[in-house]
């Protein structure tokens, strides 16, 4: 008994890291956050995109109850300020990882329904050209979070 529980643990150690995963097809969605935020505000969502595919995809789109509007962004630096953009689509090359993080490529919740509470979470829809759509879960870090808080 004890030696199927010492084999056994290895992956009941990696139970977390897995359920944290969602797949649309073959984009594997990864550690997806957000930071705390005022109902009537905006935020921001942040996650890893990895396809595990042979061929390029395409993350054109995104919608969260959440928000009024979800928009893909990116930063650009215009002289010496750093401004946000929407951007058409997040292209996600074949056995390549993309992460929207905060500084670059992110979500934007933009006309926020409802507070963002830090511990609580937000589903968002991506939209992939090729692979579908998949809903995760945004897990709500602290206001000034820099990344996902690991478990």
């Amino acid at each position: 008994m004890h030696r199927r529980l010492i084999l056994a643990a290895p992956l009941l150690l990696a139970l977390p890291a897995a359920a944290q995963e969602q797949r649309a097809g073959s984009i594997a969605v990864s550690h997806p956050w957000t930071r705390a935020a005022g109902q009537g505000g905006t935020g921001a969502g942040f996650l890893t995109l990895r396809n595990t595919g042979s061929t390029p995809d395409r993350l054109v789109g995104a919608s969260s109850p959440a928000a009024r509007t979800t928009e893909l962004h990116t930063h650009i630096r215009e002289g010496e300020v750093m401004r946000m953009r929407p951007v058409p689509a997040i292209e996600i090359p074949a056995g390549q990882a993309v992460t929207l993080q905060p500084g670059g490529l992110h979500l934007m919740l933009i006309g926020l329904q409802q507070a963002l509470d830090q511990g609580g979470s937000v589903p968002v829809t991506l939209r992939f050209e090729r692979a579908g759509e998949v809903t995760v879960q945004l897990a709500v870090q602290a206001a000034g979070a820099r990344g996902p808080m690991h478990h």
